[in-house]
């Protein structure tokens, strides 16, 4: 490793007395329960075709039972929603004809794949890699922990990079400045999952659930669209945020705790990865090559999109300006723009592609077509089991809005939340604590997603929010407690890494390193998200509204 360990932290020394133990112990018996609670569930794609199995029986007994409520759209006073059974005669018809176009109409199938795509040409050709360690690296020691969490955040954009490069990378660092590597494994892990929804790019998280999120609200406005970059106003705050929390905490609560690090405690074959190096000078010049597309094409990009984007109109001389404009002069609001809004995944498949080529070109790691062909087939081939979880969640999703059970459950629990005196703004504080509980359970974004947002989104727009704001409620809590949960998919690699450094540590030691920073972000988020939404009247992204109005 060609890291040098001269510039070296002034930690406190530990304390010589035993640490008390009572918070650990907790925390311990705490995870067991979480442990063995989400033990009990059985395997995500298992749990979708149970829920879409349940949809058709419960269907059946719904409209057995003559279950209607009243439509509460403007417009339709009298009329009533009744629940459509599966196992009747039509409903067997529809559900045989429709397992395929189900699946294949699945709106975040394609979009992720399409992305994915992408950013697969840049993750092999090894440009996120290099981008992510000279960020971390060229930072001077004192941002050390700020450059480490911010990198952490935005690595999402490349799906689980974070994870295999910048956590590992993270506690190299720490170590050889003389800091706790323990330290540097919470700040990235903090960053990488705590921050999982935030970026200041557009990722594949943010089609996948836009995607899902419309899916959803069409059950209530069969119109209705959500973009990709519906949340990206606020995920861009959100990144600043969660860098400063996860900083503060780093700093304040978890450096002084862990003290001083003994070499003594380190695994016998702890050995620094090969790739975790310095950039050389092909890698800056591939960068550099990669960031000169980067602009080309965003230069293109403004071309493309005309007026939608402030200050075009100084190209308006190019020939092909604004083709990405509505072409309809009375549009207002998020119609002007909305084909450039339906062209993000287009982009986000351009913009890693021909970047990726351009610094693969150049350090050697990609030579012509099969090249890029080979990263995309690799890129499809670890979509394998999301492929197969997407099937069943289609077909759950399908089975909800055909039975109306979402309609009927979205009704109920408006009314139920006015009788509570929910229909204000309170009514995000429980909405985002059952997604953080829920997360525990079940660590994936898109299948969580899935599962709620058919519950979730009609309800919330049925008393006046809209489906954007409601998405980026969602992605709080999602989020937050991403770090202290085994079910989280890399949670296993994480223990694993560090075991290296601190060769008897257990999950135990890993919750309550990673527990404060959830307790932060929790707080700090959700306050963020009243302050921008309903304080300050912020959009959370381009034409996305705040409120919702049931269509007349």
């Amino acid at each position: 490793m060609a890291i040098s360990p001269t510039i070296r932290y002034p930690l406190p020394m530990p304390d010589s007395s035993p640490e008390p133990k009572p918070k650990s112990s907790f925390i311990a018996r705490f995870l067991t329960f979480v442990e063995w609670l989400g033990n009990l569930l059985p395997h995500p794609v298992t749990l979708f075709a149970l829920f879409a199995l349940a949809i058709v029986i419960i269907s059946a007994i719904t409209a057995a039972l003559g279950v209607a409520v009243e439509d509460p759209r403007p417009g339709a006073e009298g009329a009533m929603i009744t629940t459509n059974s599966l196992l009747a005669p039509d409903g067997i018809r529809w559900l045989f004809q429709n397992i395929v176009p189900n699946f294949a109409g699945f709106v975040p199938l394609g979009t992720v794949l399409v992305a994915l795509l992408g950013v697969g040409v840049a993750e092999k050709s090894g440009l996120l890699t290099a981008v992510i360690r000279g960020l971390i690296l060229a930072a001077p020691p004192q941002m050390v922990t700020l450059v480490v969490v911010f990198a952490g955040v935005v690595s999402n954009t490349a799906s689980e990079m974070g994870y295999v490069v910048i956590i590992p990378l993270a506690m190299v660092i720490f170590h050889s400045l003389g800091r706790h590597p323990l330290a540097g494994m919470a700040a990235a892990f903090a960053g990488v999952s705590g921050g999982y929804s935030a970026n200041i790019l557009i990722g594949t998280v943010d089609p996948l659930l836009a995607g899902i999120t419309e899916e959803a609200a069409q059950l209530i406005d069969p119109a209705y669209e959500v973009s990709p970059i519906a949340n990206w106003y606020f995920m861009i705050a959100s990144t600043f945020l969660v860098t400063l929390v996860c900083w503060f905490i780093t700093a304040k609560i978890i450096e002084p705790r862990l003290g001083k690090y003994d070499e003594s405690e380190a695994d016998e074959s702890l050995e620094p990865p090969a790739d975790m190096t310095p950039l050389t000078r092909l890698e800056k010049k591939g960068i550099l090559y990669a960031l000169t597309s980067v602009l080309l094409l965003t230069l293109a990009l403004i071309v493309l999109a005309g007026p939608s984007i402030p200050g075009a109109a100084l190209f308006e001389s190019i020939p092909g300006w604004g083709v990405l404009q509505n072409p309809d002069p009375t549009a207002e609001g998020p119609n002007a723009f909305r084909p450039l809004l339906r062209s993000v995944v287009t982009f986000i498949f351009i913009f890693f592609v021909i970047p990726g080529f351009i610094y693969g070109k150049v350090v050697g790691t990609m030579k012509n077509d099969k090249d890029i062909i080979n990263a995309m087939d690799g890129a499809m081939r670890s979509m394998g089991l999301y492929i197969v979880l997407v099937f069943f969640a289609a077909q759950f999703v399908a089975f909800f809005n055909y039975t109306n059970l979402g309609q009927v459950l979205a009704v109920v629990g408006a009314d139920a939340l006015v009788a509570m005196n929910l229909d204000n703004p309170i009514v995000f504080i429980p909405f985002i604590f059952m997604c953080c509980f829920v997360n525990l359970m079940l660590g994936s974004a898109s299948a969580q997603w899935a599962a709620t947002a058919p519950i979730f989104v009609p309800m919330l727009m049925t008393i006046g929010y809209s489906p954007e704001v409601i998405q980026a409620a969602y992605r709080i809590g999602d989020s937050t407690t991403n770090t202290v949960t085994p079910m989280m998919s890399y949670f296993g690699l994480i223990l694993a890494v560090a075991a290296r450094y601190k060769k008897d540590i257990g999950i135990g030691t890993m919750i309550a390193t990673m527990l404060p920073y959830c307790i932060a972000m929790i707080i700090c988020w959700i306050a963020f998200f009243y302050l921008w939404v309903f304080a300050l009247g912020l959009p959370v992204g381009p034409g996305s509204p705040t409120t919702y109005t049931l269509p007349t």
